[in-house]
């Protein structure tokens, strides 16, 4: 029996298997966002259709993205917002100058910020000055090593460059030393530091070309300015594949989960004959419990280039920074499409809230039962869907296994529908809240059901 862990009142995502111990019947089902509408195509003269990089935010009520705009050789930091994260603007700036004018959305020239990653500073000694904070690549010379540039600001319009310039350097450990990629940065409140995620090499003389392939690696800091030594993050025995961005973050709703999108990148495939680069992509998913051991259990594309022939072009289907609620029982995240073609564009994908993967049952029936767990709070809450004909059912155990009087399969109420929270009851109406503080074990009892997450509240 694995140890009892305490899960307080702390919202749990079915995207691994922590809190289960047996799953008979059932499995963990990954599920993929529904295309919505363009968020915009790169069709202004400072644009190009390598503009990538999206970055996303909610500040207050207002959803703010920073972007790459402009070609490799001038990679723009650009600028966009909207009321509801599904109509966007790109505002007039007035702050750097483009072929004679400063109408435009560019923040920050590409001389000075290459590939920005932006976010809002949760740290609690975080000065106002320094709210914004943002890390972007310093392009080296051919044989010198990449490095990490930081900048802070207090509007996320006008940015500072930190006093200490670079703030991380590629280290000298035979791997190729690029940074080209969308390295990430943020606070990590529930662990108190810093963290960033950045591109590496993985020696394989076996690769195409020999070249290595492409991964992420891991740097952590106190205070933004001294970082450790980047190390690679452990992906267990997955294959090894290409992960060419990271798009690292949190999970807003439970941020002890980190949550991560990289771009997979098969490049020895061509789908087109026309003379554009080889390759091509799709974004996976992966998670993690302590920012370091990742897991890789879905190897099926989260975001797969599909039907449209625009998309199976090398470095399409990239997931931007940013997983954000739109609506009651929605969230979205940005991603990048058409690479290299004329009509290269964002894109905004939906999911429902929490729905990155769910536990599952088919219509035979299924079951799972979690590991030993303590909890705080009065009503077990579920996150869940079922057919017509499907349903649900949850039966408390002790310790040892046996149900709990008043808490048995018997006696539990059959949930059916399609709600983001439901709160499970056993006979008389009785919720779960007797049983806080003591050693407790779930037993689901599913048919053609999804669980995506669940919380005592």
């Amino acid at each position: 029996m694995r140890t009892a862990v305490d899960i307080g009142s702390r919202l749990e995502l079915f995207v691994d298997d922590w809190l289960l111990e047996e799953t008979p019947g059932a499995w963990l089902r990954l599920h993929q966002p529904v295309p919505r509408e363009t968020v915009f195509q790169f069709d202004q003269a400072w644009e190009s259709p390598v503009s990538a990089c999206s970055n996303v935010i909610l500040d207050g009520g207002l959803y703010r993205m920073w972007y790459r705009a402009g070609a490799d050789g001038d990679q723009r930091a650009a600028y966009a917002e909207s009321e509801d994260g599904i109509h966007w603007r790109r505002p007039s700036m007035g702050m750097v100058e483009f072929e004679g004018s400063t109408e435009n959305n560019i923040l920050l020239d590409g001389s000075v910020a290459s590939q920005m990653a932006v976010f809002e500073d949760a740290n609690p000694s975080a000065s106002g000055e320094r709210r914004y904070k943002a890390i972007s690549r310093i392009r080296r010379a051919d044989g010198e090593r990449d490095a990490i540039r930081g900048h802070y600001s207090a509007d996320g319009f006008a940015w500072n460059t930190f006093e200490k310039d670079p703030i991380l350097t590629a280290p000298d450990d035979g791997t190729r030393p690029a940074f080209d990629s969308h390295n990430v940065a943020f606070w990590d409140g529930a662990r108190g530091h810093y963290v960033m995620y950045m591109r590496s090499w993985i020696p394989d003389p076996g690769s195409h070309r020999g070249q290595g392939v492409r991964s992420i690696r891991r740097s952590v800091s106190d205070d933004f300015t001294n970082w450790t030594a980047p190390a690679q993050i452990d992906l267990g025995d997955s294959p090894l594949e290409h992960l060419y961005t990271n798009a690292c973050t949190p999970y807003f709703r439970a941020p002890h989960i980190y949550l991560m999108f990289p771009r997979r990148f098969v490049p020895e495939r061509k789908f087109h004959d026309e003379p554009i680069p080889d390759g091509a992509s799709e974004g996976v998913f992966m998670s993690s419990r302590d920012g370091i051991r990742w897991d890789r259990r879905f190897l099926e594309p989260f975001l797969p280039p599909g039907p449209d022939p625009d998309n199976w072009t090398d470095r399409s289907m990239t997931a931007g920074v940013g997983v954000l609620p739109t609506g009651p029982a929605e969230m979205s995240l940005y991603y990048k499409e058409r690479n290299l073609r004329p009509t290269a564009r964002f894109r905004r994908g939906s999911l429902r809230t929490d729905g990155f993967a769910s536990l599952y049952a088919p219509f035979g029936g299924g079951a799972a039962l979690t590991r030993p767990l303590t909890f705080a709070g009065g009503e077990l809450i579920l996150n869940y869907a079922t057919s017509a004909a499907g349903s649900l059912r949850v039966e408390v155990q002790d310790a040892e296994g046996r149900p709990i009087e008043g808490y048995s399969f018997a006696e539990s109420e059959e949930i059916f529908g399609d709600e983001i929270e439901r709160a499970a009851r056993w006979a008389g109406g009785v919720g779960a809240g007797a049983l806080a503080g003591r050693v407790v074990r779930l037993r689901f009892a599913m048919r053609e059901a999804h669980v995506y997450s669940m919380r005592f509240r």
